[in-house]
């Protein structure tokens, strides 16, 4: 009897997440594939489950899958997977939660860092043989607040951090419980006209597309930080850029974009006061074994529900 298929939207998992599948046909589908070449391996394999690492699963993909009966994700961001039409079909969506947050909100930590100590222009002016030791000052984040947005297990880990550092910090989350002591549960709009650095570790919705706009960042103090290790579509970037040139941001830290990988030429290349890293924040060799076997272990629990 031929071992059940499973789809991998990428082109390789963990060893340790590998060992846990001894029963399946591994199918990679590489890491960029389009929503054909998953039709098509779905009609030659009829998996029963897909991890999602690179690429969207929609429901054409679905369709051609009748076997089909969990979409993981190889990471906690579900936005690439049509979860209404996979909640229509039966087919239920798991995210590995958790298992990359050490991982991203060190990389808030590292952006936040960079944006307030101006890291990337100083190390620029150094390399080409300046000294602004009597010009420059950087802002000291100890004493100031930051404001974050969506209080899963990343955006507590990082309030965890800027505790640490002696700063206030401030929380939006509607879903959040049992928060620790040290985080102000606050809404949107103290979020935006109070804090000193705002950062953002929620989930990208049809409601909070584009959050981060001319609108909400007037709203902020002069001189804001921005920081986004979540998703790129939180943020419109054109006006986030404005308000950078304008100084009413001071300096922004992303690691997510509206297009992924980046479109050359991009608005934000060569602009000062934005420092950019390729949407690595959760790209450890720790987290991606943690990663893998949490996508393995969701899809080995929905598959043992169903047969139970």
């Amino acid at each position: 009897m031929s071992r059940p298929a499973l789809i991998v939207t990428g082109a390789d998992l963990a060893q340790q997440a590998l060992d846990l599948l001894g029963d399946f046909e591994i199918v990679y589908a590489g890491k960029t594939p389009t929503e054909e070449q998953l039709v098509t391996l779905c009609q030659q394999h009829d998996p029963v489950a897909f991890i999602v690492r690179y690429g969207a699963v929609g429901a054409k993909v679905m369709d051609a899958a009748p076997s089909l009966r969990v979409i993981s994700k190889h990471g906690s961001g579900t936005d690439t997977i049509d979860k209404a039409a996979a909640q229509a079909r039966g087919i239920e969506v798991r995210a590995a939660i958790g298992a990359n947050a050490a991982a991203v909100a060190e990389q808030a930590l590292a952006l936040l860092l960079a944006c307030a100590k101006s890291v990337g222009d100083l190390n620029t002016r150094m390399h080409a043989g300046h000294w602004d030791k009597a010009t420059h000052k950087s802002i000291e984040l100890h004493g100031r607040t930051i404001g974050l947005v969506g209080l899963g297990a990343i955006g507590q880990r990082f309030a965890r951090m800027c505790d640490a550092m002696g700063m206030k910090v401030l929380g939006f989350d509607p879903f959040a419980k049992n928060l620790p002591d040290f985080i102000q549960a606050v809404d949107l709009d103290t979020i935006w006209r109070e804090s000193d650095a705002i950062s953002l570790h929620c989930p990208l919705t049809p409601e909070n597309r584009g959050m981060v706009n001319a609108q909400t960042l007037a709203q902020c103090k002069p001189g804001v930080i921005v920081v986004n290790t979540a998703r790129g579509g939180l943020v419109n970037e054109a006006e986030l850029l404005a308000a950078v040139q304008s100084r009413q941001v001071f300096a922004a830290g992303l690691d997510s974009f509206a297009v992924e990988p980046m479109t050359v030429p991009h608005i934000f290349h060569n602009a000062p006061n934005i420092i950019l890293s390729p949407h690595i924040g959760g790209v450890t060799s720790d987290a991606y074994i943690n990663m893998g076997v949490g996508a393995v272990r969701n899809v080995l629990d929905v598959l043992a529900q169903a047969t139970a």
